[in-house]
């Protein structure tokens, strides 16, 4: 069989570009030196961060068959090592008690892959409550229950506790899911917080409410004191 030179051309010109466009990846992808490690300032809240550190708690929940809860990423470090080897201090919740955790993942963006390499506990989160937090303070003003923000990271972690509990002590076969926080309140006495919530919840097709009062100690650890469930 014979090859016209247009032919043979334009596989040559099909291969160059073929190869470009590799050198092209390679060149975006190995742009900082390899071994060079540095802190990615900033970028802790980022969602690709907060993605790898989910990836890093659900692989240890696989491989250990754990329960931890992802809660936030702390520190984030990266280093160029064929693909880019993040290292991340993070914080995880085991038994509604946050704990720091040191993880490294492997991962090659432009091949999806990660991979979890080490995770291990560096120890016990710092404890993140004290009466002035939420803006319930004991001065004369604030004492009783406030009024707090829905949204505020306490009241999710609080509401988090309550449904896992509830769906602990359920059983349905369904898995209850957190919808929404209706409305919040906190008082905060001597050592510990108490939360006062209602919440929207999900449970297969149905939605239902529930009033809850969790209580946190200063130590960061969350109760379920009283559960009801809410026909308004």
């Amino acid at each position: 069989m014979k090859f016209g030179s247009s032919s043979i051309s334009s596989a040559s010109l099909l291969f160059v570009i073929f190869f470009f466009f590799l050198a092209q990846i390679s060149h975006s992808k190995m742009a900082t030196p390899l071994g060079g490690a540095r802190q990615a300032t900033g970028c802790e809240n980022s969602v690709e961060v907060e993605d790898l550190g989910r990836f890093a708690v659900e692989e240890h929940n696989k491989k250990e068959n754990a329960l931890l809860e992802f809660a936030r990423v702390v520190k984030a470090e990266e280093q160029v090592v064929a693909g880019t080897l993040h290292r991340l201090t993070l914080e995880a919740i085991e038994a509604g008690k946050k704990k720091i955790y040191e993880a490294k993942i492997w991962s090659k963006p432009w091949l999806n892959f990660k991979e979890l390499q080490e995770f291990k506990l560096a120890g016990d989160a710092a404890p993140s409550f004290t009466r002035s937090d939420l803006g319930v303070k004991r001065d004369g003003h604030g004492q009783g229950w406030q009024a707090v923000p829905n949204h505020d990271p306490q009241v999710q972690d609080a509401a988090n506790h309550a449904v896992r509990t509830i769906q602990q002590r359920s059983n349905s076969l369904f898995p209850y899911e957190l919808q929404e926080v209706v409305h919040a309140k906190a008082e905060v006495i001597e050592d510990f917080a108490k939360f006062d919530l209602l919440l929207k919840v999900k449970r297969g097709t149905k939605e239902e409410k529930y009033k809850v009062e969790v209580h946190k100690n200063n130590e960061g650890t969350f109760h379920l004191n009283q559960m009801e469930p809410d026909s308004s």
